[in-house]
């Protein structure tokens, strides 16, 4: 190609000729002779050149009008016909800006022409081919500032800039300074990139690294599962950019999250794990490290990789196959890093996501994920989005089928996140493309889409036949060359490299994939900037004495600090009322309640440095207003000022106490709390469902990380979640925090599960998560009824020193001799105090003693075994529970409770009867039911 456009005879005197030949081509490009069809086409074909060239003679044509009449925009006075064209041609270019990524050529199998957008049509805002050649005003740093331009001029940019092989979104972004900066961006280099030599080989060889790992892999595993890369290739020479230029901006760790396309190829090619380590996956030698572990493309990476900037360490999250769940956890976990790193962290840890184009706008997850991305609690400062738009989802692919969105990335918008589509054909375009979106988030501390158009190889997995469902886009599929192969041919047509030398870089790398050997350096020794020593949390148990109590003193001088409210603040009276009664809790005049015992808890945590952070949807006051711990001031006159949160002014070298009222979602909030406490084991963690059974919203979060991720991943998590629950009578969807279903995830001392029943359990839990080195998840299902029932606070006492949590409450009744006991009633929770009260209705106290269970799992066998010692003529015991007998703790801890019965024990069960629903709605069948389980419990 280098050679036909150096051919001397197609310029001097034969320019006229070709010049001729060359307005025919573009008036009907089969008009002309196939050679010269040819050599047109490939002119096209050239890098950066777009097919957006306009004919010569209407040009010269205009140029003729233009010198009859000595009129036009030039010259001083403008008449109206030329003001209209001036208008015209400015609404040309908001056109382009607003629609011209529809005409773009986007992708790279060409399954559709070029779209027509009457829009773009210069006709269309009365232009004509007369007006080619005349020079119109531009608006202010249109196309770096130039005052004029001749119309052909306007449109190739615009086409150009909008309309290649990349094409930018953004104009619905309401603010008017991010607007002009991407303007300017790409129309002042009309969207075309320059890499110089040596960055074009690397590109290379990264293409290629990446087609030949995935062809390796097909041929020496057959049939198995990888969920290749092959047709994106693209997307992994735009992360190494990523990764190789972020940190001119000051980043030093990029967090990624991706599903299972192309994972393979990033923890090779990008994070250097060995290929032989992943060959044993393949072959089932790997060595087994964890009880269950997961599949090879699940599995998390993290490494330190060289740049010209510096290390930068980058970590791929460890992710389920239930596609764009790990987002937030991702978010999460950058937003504890930024944390730990200081004022600035935001710029040093970039979170990356990488989707899939149906899984992107099919996933209600990722609408959540944008909707924290700017909210206070949980913004990280902006996040790369990739989107790798092979433009199928597993074998759909029919876009009446699969969005009802002009575009996967649609659902970007909503938080008015510009996007930068991009041909995956097209690697230099693509690179380009990461980089504006480095350089957009560095700017504005925004997310951005980078939309990489490209297709899939193979089926949704190798043993797929994609031809059954989609055999037209398949037989293009099948005829396109590879990218890597495409855009090799282009290099060695610039004479950036030789045929050979592009055909050695396959081989290289083939060979060191034979020696299973690292094909990118990448570890780095002695680099430890953001690591957490995790060692001294791991191989801990349940047991480990823990101090929480605290001295009286402790306990009044920091009830003194958070009662404490700025002079002239004015209170509500519900609050003054609180603060008061925390005043007399402290000073031991009344016992304390929920609230005060969970706030004593921050307190104490936040002065000795470890951070809090809790957050739900009404986590600020609670959702049954318990808590306090943001206070409003009634007079506030702004809507943006006027809340005071005490835990926040505990004073100097304190923790960071931080409750957010979260966007309405259990899911993703969940999912993010679930990362940042990944990442924070120091921090107590807190999710707070507003009501317990709402978690169900967030079940593929229970199930794929917080109960199983240690035995898959080896990823401890200390998060905490409190579950309202207990049935009041408020119906099916406010009783139940659907203990059984989390007793049912347990095994392998995988988490805690809590039912507490007194005041002072809460203050110990939440200190023992922090400040002992059991690092499980935490699960406490909170009584509503108890949070101000006055059985259940606790005298000051309970919260001193030596006070600890206790696992098993024994029964509290006073009798002359536990031989009269005949039965032995365990329970758990709020129905305690019914069981109870029906007991002394009916003077069984020395027929009859209560048990409470607090601590469901780990189970307490030694506690169960020496409480029910106690009782040596107690042949019935009699699992209690309000929740109906299909549901609750009984039939998820039966086996665990008969495991410590005595030889002539027999257990049983009282609850509500078994049923399809949660709860009733019925007021009066509530009751009855209540009045009956309590019977069940008691008769004799």
């Amino acid at each position: 190609m280098d050679d036909k456009l150096n051919f001397s005879y197609l310029f001097g005197s034969n320019a006229p000729y070709i010049e001729e030949l060359y307005e025919r081509y573009l008036e009907n490009p089969n008009s002309v002779e196939s050679n010269w069809k040819q050599y047109f086409d490939d002119l096209a074909k050239q890098p950066g050149v777009v097919a957006t060239d306009v004919a010569h003679a209407p040009i010269r044509e205009s140029f003729a009008n233009l010198a009859k009449h000595k009129a036009g925009v030039s010259s001083g006075g403008m008449d109206e016909a030329m003001l209209k064209k001036q208008v015209g041609v400015l609404r040309l270019i908001s056109a382009y800006r607003i629609q011209g990524f529809g005409a773009a050529q986007l992708d790279p199998l060409k399954r559709t022409p070029p779209q027509y957008l009457e829009a773009l049509d210069p006709k269309f805002h009365g232009l004509s081919d007369a007006d080619m050649a005349v020079q119109f005003s531009m608006g202010d740093g249109d196309f770096s500032g130039r005052e004029k331009m001749a119309l052909s001029d306007i449109v190739n940019n615009l086409k150009q800039t909008y309309c290649g092989h990349l094409a930018v979104e953004y104009m619905y972004i309401p603010n008017t300074e991010e607007r002009r900066w991407i303007r300017n961006y790409f129309e002042s280099v009309l969207s075309t990139p320059q890499f110089n030599v040596e960055q074009k080989r690397r590109l290379l060889k990264e293409m290629t690294a990446a087609e030949t790992l995935e062809r390796y892999l097909h041929t020496k595993y057959v049939g198995q599962k990888r969920f290749g890369i092959e047709g994106g290739e693209s997307v992994i020479a735009g992360l190494n950019y990523l990764i190789q230029n972020a940190g001119k901006d000051g980043v030093e760790e990029v967090i990624i999250g991706m599903a299972h396309r192309g994972r393979l190829n990033v923890l090779v090619n990008t994070l250097g794990k060995k290929p032989g380590d992943l060959f044993a996956e393949f072959e089932g030698r790997a060595e087994i490290k964890l009880p269950s572990g997961d599949v090879k493309y699940h599995m998390g990476f993290s490494s330190d990789i060289a740049t010209p900037n510096g290390p930068m360490h980058v970590s791929l999250a460890f992710n389920p196959s239930h596609l764009e769940i790990v987002n937030p956890v991702v978010e999460g976990s950058a937003r504890a890093k930024q944390k730990r790193l200081g004022d600035n962290g935001r710029d040093k840890v970039l979170p990356v996501l990488i989707h899939g184009d149906s899984a992107f706008v099919g996933l209600g997850v990722n609408q959540a994920t944008f909707n924290l991305s700017k909210t206070r609690g949980y913004t990280t400062g902006g996040t790369v989005h990739i989107v790798i738009n092979n433009q199928i989802g597993f074998t759909t692919s029919d876009v009446r089928d699969t969005r009802s969105t002009v575009h996967c990335t649609d659902v970007a918008k909503m938080v008015a996140a510009p996007v930068i589509h991009v041909n995956g054909d097209d690697p230099e375009r693509v690179c380009f493309a990461i980089q504006a979106a480095l350089d957009y988030r560095k700017t504005f501390n925004k997310d951005i889409v980078v939309d990489v158009v490209c297709f899939r190889r193979w089926g949704h997995n190798e043993g797929d036949d994609p031809t059954l469902t989609q055999p037209m886009m398949y037989k293009k599929v099948a005829s396109h060359p590879g990218t890597r192969a495409m855009y090799a041919e282009q290099l060695v047509a610039q004479g950036v490299v030789t045929a050979e030398e592009a055909d050695g870089y396959v081989q290289a790398y083939r060979d060191a994939l034979d020696k299973g050997e690292h094909v990118e350096q990448t570890t780095l020794s002695n680099f430890d900037r953001t690591s957490i020593d995790w060692s001294k949390y791991q191989g801990k148990d349940w047991r480990e004495d823990v101090e929480t109590g605290l001295p009286v003193a402790d306990i009044r001088r920091l009830a003194d600090k958070f009662t404490a409210v700025p002079e002239g603040f004015a209170l509500h009276p519900t609050a003054k009322r609180v603060i008061e009664a925390r005043k007399a809790m402290a000073a031991g005049e009344q016992p304390i309640d929920w609230g005060m015992a969970e706030t004593i808890a921050y307190a104490n945590l936040v002065t000795k440095g470890a951070g809090v952070r809790i957050s739900g949807e009404d986590s600020g006051r609670g959702t049954f207003s318990h808590r306090h711990a943001v206070l409003h001031d009634q007079n506030r006159e702004k809507w943006d000022d006027g809340a005071y949160v005490p835990l926040m002014n505990m004073g100097e070298n304190t923790g960071l106490f931080l409750v957010i009222d979260s966007i309405l979602n259990e899911e993703a909030v969940m999912a993010y709390e679930y990362g940042f406490a990944c990442s924070a084991p120091d921090k107590l963690t807190i999710w707070e469902a507003q009501f317990g059974d709402f978690a169900n919203g967030a079940q593929v979060v229970i199930d794929q990380f917080i109960s199983s991720g240690e035995t898959k991943w080896g990823r401890l998590c200390g998060l905490t979640t409190i579950l309202p629950h207990g049935y009041d009578g408020q119906g099916p969807e406010h009783s139940s925090g659907r203990v059984e279903r989390w007793l049912q995830l347990c095994s392998e001392n995988n988490m805690q599960v809590i039912m507490p029943s007194e005041a002072s359990q809460m203050f110990h839990l939440l200190q023992r998560q922090v400040l002992g080195s059991y690092r499980k998840p935490l699960v406490i299902f909170m009584s509503k009824r108890l949070l101000r029932f006055k059985d259940a606070m606790s005298p000051l006492e309970n919260f001193t020193e030596g006070s600890r949590f206790r696992p098993l409450i024994g029964d509290t009744a006073t009798r002359a001799d536990n031989g009269s006991v005949k039965r032995v009633i365990l329970c758990a929770g709020q129905v305690y105090y019914d069981l109870a009260a029906g007991r002394a209705e009916r003077k069984l106290e020395n027929d009859v003693a209560i048990v409470r269970i607090e601590q469901l799992y780990p189970f307490p066998y030694d506690e169960v075994q020496a409480e029910l010692a106690k009782y040596p003529n107690a042949k019935e015991v009699v699992w209690a529970q309000e929740e109906p007998k299909n549901q609750g703790a009984f039939y998820q801890i039966r086996h665990r409770i008969e495991r410590v019965l005595g030889d002539t024990q027999e257990l049983s069960c009282a609850s509500r009867p078994a049923s399809a629903s949660p709860a009733v709605g019925y007021a009066s069948k509530h009751a009855a039911q209540l009045k009956q389980l309590v019977e069940d419990a008691l008769k004799f």
